[in-house]
Protein backbone atom coordinates (compact mmCIF):
# COMPACT_ATOMS: atom_id res chain seq x y z
CA UNK A 1 0.00 0.00 0.00
CA UNK A 2 2.81 2.40 0.81
CA UNK A 3 4.09 2.24 -2.77
CA UNK A 4 1.18 4.47 -3.82
CA UNK A 5 1.13 6.51 -0.62
CA UNK A 6 1.51 9.96 -2.21
CA UNK A 7 -1.61 9.65 -4.34
CA UNK A 8 -3.62 7.95 -1.60
CA UNK A 9 -2.62 10.67 0.85
CA UNK A 10 -4.03 13.23 -1.61
CA UNK A 11 -7.25 11.22 -1.76
CA UNK A 12 -7.51 11.28 2.04
CA UNK A 13 -6.86 15.02 2.13
CA UNK A 14 -9.62 15.49 -0.46
CA UNK A 15 -12.03 13.37 1.60
CA UNK A 16 -12.38 10.73 -1.12
CA UNK A 17 -13.53 7.27 -0.01
CA UNK A 18 -11.58 4.41 -1.54
CA UNK A 19 -10.74 0.74 -1.20
CA UNK A 20 -7.17 -0.46 -1.29
CA UNK A 21 -6.22 -3.99 -2.36
CA UNK A 22 -2.85 -5.14 -1.06
CA UNK A 23 -0.86 -8.26 -1.94
CA UNK A 24 -0.32 -9.93 1.44
CA UNK A 25 1.14 -13.31 0.44
CA UNK A 26 2.52 -15.02 -2.65
CA UNK A 27 3.43 -18.54 -3.71
CA UNK A 28 5.21 -19.58 -6.88
CA UNK A 29 5.98 -17.17 -9.72
CA UNK A 30 3.84 -14.26 -8.61
CA UNK A 31 4.46 -11.01 -10.53
CA UNK A 32 4.21 -8.63 -7.52
CA UNK A 33 5.48 -8.96 -3.98
CA UNK A 34 3.59 -8.41 -0.71
CA UNK A 35 2.94 -4.72 -0.21
CA UNK A 36 2.03 -4.04 -3.85
CA UNK A 37 -1.35 -2.35 -4.01
CA UNK A 38 -4.24 -1.24 -6.21
CA UNK A 39 -6.69 1.41 -5.00
CA UNK A 40 -10.11 2.37 -6.39
CA UNK A 41 -12.17 5.38 -5.32
CA UNK A 42 -15.93 5.90 -5.46
CA UNK A 43 -15.66 7.53 -8.90
CA UNK A 44 -13.97 4.42 -10.29
CA UNK A 45 -10.50 5.96 -10.53
CA UNK A 46 -7.79 3.31 -10.08
CA UNK A 47 -4.10 3.59 -9.26
CA UNK A 48 -1.43 0.98 -8.64
CA UNK A 49 -1.21 -2.69 -9.52
CA UNK A 50 -1.34 -6.03 -7.74
CA UNK A 51 -0.45 -8.46 -10.50
CA UNK A 52 0.88 -6.66 -13.55
CA UNK A 53 -2.48 -7.17 -15.27
CA UNK A 54 -3.39 -10.79 -14.54
CA UNK A 55 -6.19 -10.20 -12.04
CA UNK A 56 -6.58 -6.43 -12.04
CA UNK A 57 -10.15 -6.54 -13.37
CA UNK A 58 -11.38 -8.91 -10.69
CA UNK A 59 -9.61 -6.98 -7.93
CA UNK A 60 -11.08 -3.73 -9.25
CA UNK A 61 -14.56 -5.23 -8.89
CA UNK A 62 -13.79 -6.45 -5.36
CA UNK A 63 -12.68 -2.93 -4.41
CA UNK A 64 -15.99 -1.55 -5.65
CA UNK A 65 -17.87 -4.18 -3.61
CA UNK A 66 -15.84 -3.32 -0.50
CA UNK A 67 -16.74 0.34 -0.94
CA UNK A 68 -20.42 -0.64 -0.96
CA UNK A 69 -20.31 -3.05 1.99
CA UNK A 70 -17.68 -1.30 4.10
CA UNK A 71 -16.22 -4.70 4.97
CA UNK A 72 -12.65 -5.94 4.32
CA UNK A 73 -12.19 -9.19 2.42
CA UNK A 74 -9.27 -11.56 1.82
CA UNK A 75 -9.23 -13.18 -1.62
CA UNK A 76 -6.91 -15.76 -3.20
CA UNK A 77 -6.07 -15.84 -6.91
CA UNK A 78 -4.26 -18.62 -8.76
CA UNK A 79 -4.02 -20.32 -12.13
CA UNK A 80 -6.80 -22.76 -13.06
CA UNK A 81 -5.85 -25.64 -15.36
CA UNK A 82 -9.53 -26.53 -15.74
CA UNK A 83 -10.46 -23.14 -17.13
CA UNK A 84 -7.64 -21.22 -18.75
CA UNK A 85 -9.90 -18.22 -19.03
CA UNK A 86 -10.80 -18.18 -15.35
CA UNK A 87 -9.57 -15.26 -13.32
CA UNK A 88 -6.09 -16.21 -12.22
CA UNK A 89 -2.36 -15.95 -12.76
CA UNK A 90 -1.23 -17.51 -16.01
CA UNK A 91 2.33 -17.54 -14.69
CA UNK A 92 1.31 -20.32 -12.30
CA UNK A 93 1.65 -18.34 -9.09
CA UNK A 94 -0.79 -17.74 -6.26
CA UNK A 95 -1.42 -14.42 -4.54
CA UNK A 96 -3.55 -13.51 -1.54
CA UNK A 97 -5.02 -10.02 -1.62
CA UNK A 98 -6.56 -8.05 1.25
CA UNK A 99 -9.17 -5.47 0.20
CA UNK A 100 -9.76 -2.76 2.79
CA UNK A 101 -12.33 0.06 2.46
CA UNK A 102 -11.18 3.45 3.75
CA UNK A 103 -13.90 5.97 4.58
CA UNK A 104 -11.73 9.05 4.26
CA UNK A 105 -14.75 11.37 4.16
CA UNK A 106 -16.04 10.32 7.56
CA UNK A 107 -12.91 9.46 9.51
CA UNK A 108 -12.12 11.10 12.83
CA UNK A 109 -9.01 12.85 14.01
CA UNK A 110 -6.10 10.44 14.36
CA UNK A 111 -4.81 10.27 17.93
CA UNK A 112 -1.29 9.20 18.87
CA UNK A 113 -1.72 6.46 21.45
CA UNK A 114 1.95 6.12 22.31
CA UNK A 115 1.54 7.88 25.65
CA UNK A 116 -2.19 8.17 26.32
CA UNK A 117 -3.12 4.61 27.29
CA UNK A 118 -5.61 2.54 25.34
CA UNK A 119 -5.51 3.27 21.61
CA UNK A 120 -8.79 4.45 20.10
CA UNK A 121 -8.06 4.99 16.42
CA UNK A 122 -10.25 3.56 13.69
CA UNK A 123 -8.62 1.60 10.90
CA UNK A 124 -9.29 4.48 8.51
CA UNK A 125 -7.52 6.94 10.83
CA UNK A 126 -4.55 4.62 11.20
CA UNK A 127 -4.20 4.01 7.48
CA UNK A 128 -4.53 7.74 6.83
CA UNK A 129 -1.71 8.41 9.29
CA UNK A 130 0.43 5.72 7.64
CA UNK A 131 -0.15 7.21 4.20
CA UNK A 132 0.72 10.69 5.44
CA UNK A 133 3.98 9.45 6.99
CA UNK A 134 5.00 7.59 3.83
CA UNK A 135 4.05 10.49 1.54
CA UNK A 136 6.19 12.84 3.62
CA UNK A 137 9.19 10.50 3.57
CA UNK A 138 9.04 9.72 7.28
CA UNK A 139 10.16 6.41 8.75
CA UNK A 140 7.11 4.42 9.87
CA UNK A 141 5.64 0.95 9.57
CA UNK A 142 2.03 -0.19 9.40
CA UNK A 143 0.99 -3.64 10.61
CA UNK A 144 -2.31 -5.08 9.39
CA UNK A 145 -4.07 -8.30 10.34
CA UNK A 146 -4.31 -10.47 7.24
CA UNK A 147 -5.26 -13.75 8.91
CA UNK A 148 -7.03 -14.42 12.19
CA UNK A 149 -10.45 -13.82 13.77
CA UNK A 150 -12.86 -12.44 11.17
CA UNK A 151 -13.72 -9.41 13.28
CA UNK A 152 -10.04 -8.38 13.34
CA UNK A 153 -9.32 -8.73 9.61
CA UNK A 154 -7.74 -5.58 8.24
CA UNK A 155 -7.22 -3.88 11.60
CA UNK A 156 -4.12 -1.69 11.52
CA UNK A 157 -1.41 -0.34 13.78
CA UNK A 158 1.10 2.37 12.83
CA UNK A 159 4.51 2.26 14.54
CA UNK A 160 7.23 4.90 14.47
CA UNK A 161 10.98 4.46 15.15
CA UNK A 162 10.69 5.77 18.72
CA UNK A 163 8.02 3.18 19.56
CA UNK A 164 5.08 5.60 19.56
CA UNK A 165 2.07 4.27 17.71
CA UNK A 166 -1.35 5.02 16.32
CA UNK A 167 -4.29 2.63 16.21
CA UNK A 168 -4.98 -0.82 17.62
CA UNK A 169 -5.28 -4.34 16.30
CA UNK A 170 -8.35 -4.72 18.48
CA UNK A 171 -7.54 -7.94 20.28
CA UNK A 172 -5.87 -8.65 23.63
CA UNK A 173 -3.86 -5.61 24.85
CA UNK A 174 -0.72 -7.75 24.76
CA UNK A 175 -1.30 -8.25 21.02
CA UNK A 176 -0.63 -4.57 20.40
CA UNK A 177 2.43 -4.60 22.65
CA UNK A 178 3.98 -7.58 20.88
CA UNK A 179 3.05 -6.26 17.45
CA UNK A 180 4.65 -2.90 18.24
CA UNK A 181 7.88 -4.56 19.34
CA UNK A 182 8.08 -6.84 16.29
CA UNK A 183 7.03 -4.10 13.86
CA UNK A 184 9.60 -1.70 15.26
CA UNK A 185 12.33 -4.31 14.69
CA UNK A 186 11.29 -4.67 11.05
CA UNK A 187 11.18 -0.89 10.66
CA UNK A 188 14.71 -0.58 12.07
CA UNK A 189 15.87 -2.98 9.35
CA UNK A 190 13.83 -1.19 6.67
CA UNK A 191 11.99 -4.42 5.87
CA UNK A 192 8.47 -5.45 4.96
CA UNK A 193 7.46 -8.96 6.01
CA UNK A 194 4.72 -11.12 7.47
CA UNK A 195 4.83 -12.38 11.05
CA UNK A 196 2.66 -14.64 13.18
CA UNK A 197 1.79 -14.08 16.83
CA UNK A 198 -1.03 -15.16 19.12
CA UNK A 199 -4.04 -12.99 19.81
CA UNK A 200 -2.81 -12.81 23.41
CA UNK A 201 0.54 -11.41 22.26
CA UNK A 202 2.43 -14.69 22.55
CA UNK A 203 2.99 -17.67 20.31
CA UNK A 204 0.15 -19.39 22.11
CA UNK A 205 -3.54 -18.90 21.54
CA UNK A 206 -5.29 -18.34 18.23
CA UNK A 207 -2.68 -17.23 15.69
CA UNK A 208 -2.83 -13.84 14.02
CA UNK A 209 -0.80 -13.15 10.88
CA UNK A 210 0.33 -9.59 10.25
CA UNK A 211 1.65 -7.92 7.13
CA UNK A 212 4.14 -5.26 8.21
CA UNK A 213 4.97 -2.64 5.57
CA UNK A 214 7.96 -0.42 6.30
CA UNK A 215 8.42 3.02 4.81
CA UNK A 216 11.85 4.58 5.18
CA UNK A 217 13.56 7.49 3.42
CA UNK A 218 14.84 6.69 -0.05
CA UNK A 219 18.18 4.86 -0.16
CA UNK A 220 21.17 6.92 -1.21
CA UNK A 221 23.24 6.71 -4.36
CA UNK A 222 26.41 8.79 -4.28
CA UNK A 223 28.09 9.30 -7.65
CA UNK A 224 31.69 10.45 -7.43
CA UNK A 225 32.97 12.13 -10.58
CA UNK A 226 30.98 14.77 -12.48
CA UNK A 227 31.49 13.28 -15.95
CA UNK A 228 29.07 12.64 -18.81
CA UNK A 229 28.58 9.03 -17.70
CA UNK A 230 27.54 10.34 -14.29
CA UNK A 231 24.70 12.38 -15.78
CA UNK A 232 23.13 9.25 -17.26
CA UNK A 233 23.66 7.33 -14.02
CA UNK A 234 21.94 10.09 -12.04
CA UNK A 235 18.86 9.78 -14.26
CA UNK A 236 18.61 6.03 -13.89
CA UNK A 237 19.32 6.31 -10.17
CA UNK A 238 16.31 8.58 -9.80
CA UNK A 239 14.26 6.15 -11.89
CA UNK A 240 15.16 3.45 -9.33
CA UNK A 241 13.99 5.76 -6.52
CA UNK A 242 17.39 6.58 -5.05
CA UNK A 243 18.25 9.90 -3.44
CA UNK A 244 21.15 10.80 -5.72
CA UNK A 245 24.16 12.95 -4.81
CA UNK A 246 26.91 13.96 -7.23
CA UNK A 247 30.27 14.79 -5.66
CA UNK A 248 33.34 16.20 -7.41
CA UNK A 249 36.20 18.41 -6.25
CA UNK A 250 36.06 20.43 -9.49
CA UNK A 251 33.43 23.20 -9.32
CA UNK A 252 33.50 23.79 -13.07
CA UNK A 253 32.04 20.28 -13.61
CA UNK A 254 29.84 19.81 -10.52
CA UNK A 255 27.03 22.16 -11.53
CA UNK A 256 23.23 22.11 -11.52
CA UNK A 257 23.25 22.78 -15.26
CA UNK A 258 25.12 19.54 -15.89
CA UNK A 259 23.13 17.50 -13.37
CA UNK A 260 19.57 18.87 -13.23
CA UNK A 261 18.15 15.56 -11.98
CA UNK A 262 20.46 15.17 -8.97
CA UNK A 263 19.03 15.70 -5.49
CA UNK A 264 22.33 17.15 -4.29
CA UNK A 265 25.50 18.44 -5.93
CA UNK A 266 28.56 18.67 -3.69
CA UNK A 267 31.85 20.35 -4.52
CA UNK A 268 34.41 18.67 -2.28
CA UNK A 269 37.14 16.09 -2.35
CA UNK A 270 35.34 12.73 -2.52
CA UNK A 271 37.07 11.14 0.47
CA UNK A 272 36.48 14.21 2.63
CA UNK A 273 32.80 14.29 1.73
CA UNK A 274 32.46 10.56 2.44
CA UNK A 275 34.02 11.06 5.87
CA UNK A 276 31.29 13.58 6.71
CA UNK A 277 28.37 11.28 5.88
CA UNK A 278 26.38 8.79 7.95
CA UNK A 279 25.57 5.96 5.55
CA UNK A 280 23.46 2.84 5.97
CA UNK A 281 23.38 -0.65 4.51
CA UNK A 282 21.19 0.48 1.58
CA UNK A 283 23.67 3.06 0.25
CA UNK A 284 25.38 2.53 -3.11
CA UNK A 285 28.65 4.27 -4.00
CA UNK A 286 29.61 4.67 -7.66
CA UNK A 287 33.15 5.92 -8.30
CA UNK A 288 33.41 7.21 -11.87
CA UNK A 289 36.45 9.49 -11.55
CA UNK A 290 39.00 6.80 -12.61
CA UNK A 291 41.75 9.09 -11.35
CA UNK A 292 44.05 7.61 -8.68
CA UNK A 293 44.33 10.83 -6.68
CA UNK A 294 40.58 10.79 -6.17
CA UNK A 295 39.87 7.06 -6.28
CA UNK A 296 42.43 5.62 -3.89
CA UNK A 297 41.73 7.70 -0.75
CA UNK A 298 38.00 7.42 -1.45
CA UNK A 299 37.99 3.65 -1.90
CA UNK A 300 40.26 3.16 1.12
CA UNK A 301 37.38 4.53 3.21
CA UNK A 302 34.44 3.24 1.19
CA UNK A 303 35.51 -0.41 1.34
CA UNK A 304 35.47 -0.33 5.13
CA UNK A 305 31.89 0.93 5.31
CA UNK A 306 28.83 -1.38 5.69
CA UNK A 307 27.20 -0.09 2.50
CA UNK A 308 25.31 -2.16 -0.07
CA UNK A 309 27.55 -1.59 -3.09
CA UNK A 310 30.89 -0.03 -4.03
CA UNK A 311 31.73 0.11 -7.73
CA UNK A 312 34.54 1.87 -9.59
CA UNK A 313 34.87 2.71 -13.28
CA UNK A 314 38.00 2.03 -15.30
CA UNK A 315 39.70 -0.42 -17.63
CA UNK A 316 41.01 -3.74 -16.42
CA UNK A 317 44.51 -2.26 -16.41
CA UNK A 318 43.24 0.62 -14.28
CA UNK A 319 41.54 -1.89 -11.99
CA UNK A 320 44.76 -3.85 -11.44
CA UNK A 321 46.73 -0.69 -10.77
CA UNK A 322 44.02 0.51 -8.38
CA UNK A 323 44.07 -2.79 -6.49
CA UNK A 324 47.83 -2.59 -5.98
CA UNK A 325 47.64 1.02 -4.78
CA UNK A 326 45.00 -0.03 -2.25
CA UNK A 327 47.16 -2.91 -1.03
CA UNK A 328 50.10 -0.56 -0.66
CA UNK A 329 48.18 1.61 1.79
CA UNK A 330 46.96 -1.34 3.86
CA UNK A 331 43.55 -2.22 2.44
CA UNK A 332 42.94 -5.92 3.06
CA UNK A 333 42.13 -8.52 0.41
CA UNK A 334 38.73 -9.08 2.01
CA UNK A 335 37.97 -5.38 1.63
CA UNK A 336 39.30 -5.25 -1.94
CA UNK A 337 37.09 -8.19 -2.87
CA UNK A 338 34.04 -6.05 -2.05
CA UNK A 339 34.90 -3.71 -4.91
CA UNK A 340 32.85 -4.09 -8.11
CA UNK A 341 35.42 -3.15 -10.72
CA UNK A 342 35.29 -2.67 -13.62
CA UNK A 343 31.87 -1.39 -12.63
CA UNK A 344 28.68 -2.83 -14.16
CA UNK A 345 27.53 -5.97 -15.95
CA UNK A 346 28.82 -7.06 -19.34
CA UNK A 347 26.18 -5.62 -21.68
CA UNK A 348 28.62 -4.48 -24.33
CA UNK A 349 27.76 -0.92 -23.32
CA UNK A 350 29.29 2.01 -25.23
CA UNK A 351 27.27 5.15 -24.64
CA UNK A 352 26.81 6.89 -21.26
CA UNK A 353 23.20 5.69 -21.16
CA UNK A 354 24.15 2.09 -21.92
CA UNK A 355 26.90 2.24 -19.32
CA UNK A 356 24.49 3.64 -16.74
CA UNK A 357 22.11 0.77 -17.51
CA UNK A 358 24.99 -1.68 -17.02
CA UNK A 359 25.81 -0.18 -13.62
CA UNK A 360 22.17 -0.08 -12.55
CA UNK A 361 21.68 -3.70 -13.59
CA UNK A 362 24.59 -4.76 -11.37
CA UNK A 363 23.21 -2.76 -8.45
CA UNK A 364 19.78 -4.39 -8.82
CA UNK A 365 21.30 -7.88 -9.17
CA UNK A 366 23.40 -7.28 -6.07
CA UNK A 367 20.39 -6.00 -4.14
CA UNK A 368 18.00 -8.75 -5.19
CA UNK A 369 20.41 -11.68 -5.27
CA UNK A 370 20.31 -12.07 -9.05
CA UNK A 371 23.05 -13.71 -11.11
CA UNK A 372 23.12 -11.29 -14.02
CA UNK A 373 22.89 -14.17 -16.50
CA UNK A 374 20.27 -14.32 -19.32
CA UNK A 375 16.98 -15.88 -18.25
CA UNK A 376 16.64 -17.61 -21.62
CA UNK A 377 17.79 -21.20 -21.19
CA UNK A 378 18.62 -20.67 -17.52
CA UNK A 379 17.21 -22.71 -14.66
CA UNK A 380 17.50 -19.98 -12.04
CA UNK A 381 14.36 -18.42 -10.52
CA UNK A 382 13.03 -15.25 -12.12
CA UNK A 383 12.18 -13.74 -8.74
CA UNK A 384 14.78 -14.12 -6.00
CA UNK A 385 14.06 -14.34 -2.29
CA UNK A 386 17.24 -12.69 -1.04
CA UNK A 387 16.69 -10.25 1.82
CA UNK A 388 16.54 -6.73 0.52
CA UNK A 389 16.20 -3.36 2.25
CA UNK A 390 13.60 -0.91 0.91
CA UNK A 391 13.00 2.68 0.20
CA UNK A 392 9.62 4.18 0.14
CA UNK A 393 8.34 1.27 -1.85
CA UNK A 394 7.73 -1.77 0.51
CA UNK A 395 9.28 -5.13 -0.26
CA UNK A 396 9.48 -8.47 1.46
CA UNK A 397 12.72 -9.92 2.75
Amino acid sequence: MLDIAEELHRWVEQGRDFAVATVVATNGSAPRQPGAALAVDTDGTAIGSVSGGCVEGAVYALCQEALETGEPVLERFGYSDEDAFAVGLTCGGIIDILITPVRASGRGSAVDSGSTGAPVDSTADTLAAALAAAAQGEAAAVARIIEGPAELLGRALLVRPDGSHTGTLGGHPALDRTAIEETRALLDAGRTATLEIGTDGSQCGQPVVLLVESSVPAPRMIVFGAIDFASALVRIGKFLHYHVTVCDARPVFATRTRFPDADEIVVDWPHRYLDSQELDARTVLCVLTHDAKFDVPLLERALKLPVAYVGAMGSRRTHLDRQQRLRDIGVTELEINRLRSPIGLDLGARTPEETALSIAAEIVANRRGGTGTPLTGAHTPIHHDAARPVGRIGSVA
